[in-house]
């Protein structure tokens, strides 16, 4: 009864906001990827140093809530789970649901690649620069200039506060292009994961759903350092948590709180994913920035904060919307005791390095 009641309180907002379509269940028929309109829609819509023998040591964000969750120690959490995941197969290569689990090297990759690569697909990378994150940005572009979808027409979308960041401007290679899109001030990281997803509707309707056929939204402190190409590309795709991937359900720090729309019920969920990377047709990342922007303005107003902040409300959506494709850790990786081996670091976090 709880659940139900609980849905019914985030349909009526979505309803109120003339997008009752929004919170559906995760038993509704999916489209599938073949045959689906790649067409524009008129909305009026983040490898590291010890790769080179050093460790980034940032220490911009703070320990992941699992070890809160668990009510553990970080040392006591590695010790245990590391147990755990010896036993987890490493390369599943589908989900519960059907849909791939992409690892960049394996046939169904290079198959994917091979679907996508003549078909002249317009492909957005987004990520949000603000306050000292701004020391990331030049890394950021000049590795995905490398790595994301060579051969590919990419525009780099960078949201930020100050545009001069950007100076001096990154050279690009044929068919990139760079676009500023100038927002006011965010001070503090709460009021930042407030934010963001409203951002993104934001910079989806003007100017990126009229330019670009698929989206994908990146934390800033990342670098890209091996090849991620059109493996990646999906109508909804999301990315595995590398700290929490292959352990069991119990351990996933989905929101527990009953008051909060982010709320996930023991019985639910399958994993749990990063907010460091996730994309998707420009028209399916519309519906999931607001739906998540609209919870999370509801929770602000009723006094509540998720205590995975937005990451929270991207797995409550992701549970309801399953989505079509889901990228191993190869594609958000960070050294920890907790992160897998995997066969290619892809994507590294800078700003979760351990410190050492």
């Amino acid at each position: 009864m709880r659940k139900k009641v609980r849905r019914g309180a985030i349909k009526k907002i979505c309803e109120q906001k003339g997008v009752e379509n929004i919170i559906k269940t995760s038993s509704r028929v999916r489209k599938r990827e073949q045959g689906h309109n790649m067409a524009l829609f008129p909305f009026c819509k983040t490898p590291a140093d010890l790769l080179y023998g050093r460790k980034a040591g940032v220490g911009v964000k703070s320990p992941h809530p699992i070890f809160h969750a668990l009510g553990m120690d970080r040392g006591k959490v590695m010790t245990d789970m590391n147990v755990i995941k010896a036993a987890e197969p490493q390369t599943p290569l589908e989900t519960p649901w059907g849909d791939p689990i992409v690892w960049g090297d394996n046939r169904k990759s290079a198959k994917r690649r091979a679907k996508f690569a003549h078909q002249g697909i317009r492909t957005g990378l987004l990520a949000l620069v603000v306050g000292t994150y701004a020391r990331f940005v030049h890394r950021f572009l000049s590795s995905a200039e490398t790595h994301f979808l060579p051969g590919q027409m990419v525009t780099y979308y960078i949201l930020t506060d100050n545009p001069n960041s950007l100076d001096p401007p990154i050279q690009l290679g044929p068919n990139r292009e760079l676009k500023v899109v100038p927002i006011a001030e965010l001070p503090g990281w709460n009021r930042l994961a407030r934010r963001r997803m409203a951002l993104l509707v934001e910079a989806i309707r003007n100017p990126i759903g009229r330019e670009v056929d698929y989206i994908f939204c990146a934390d800033i402190d990342q670098e890209f350092v091996a090849p991620v190409g059109e493996e990646i590309l999906g109508d909804l795709v999301a990315t595995l948590h590398p700290e929490l991937y292959g352990m069991p359900r119990n351990a996933f720090p989905y929101e527990t709180e009953e008051v909060s729309s982010a709320c996930v019920d023991d019985d639910e969920g399958d994993y749990y994913y990063t907010s460091e990377l996730y994309g998707g047709l420009v028209f399916e990342i519309h519906k999931l920035a607001l739906a998540c922007s609209l919870l999370i303005l509801q929770d602000h107003d009723n006094g509540v904060t998720a205590k995975g902040l937005e990451e929270s409300y991207l797995n409550r959506y992701l549970i309801d919307h399953r989505p079509t494709c889901v990228l191993s850790p190869e594609y958000s990786w960070w050294d920890s005791g907790l992160a897998p081996e995997v066969p290619v670091q892809r994507i590294v976090s800078l700003g979760r390095q351990r410190e050492t």
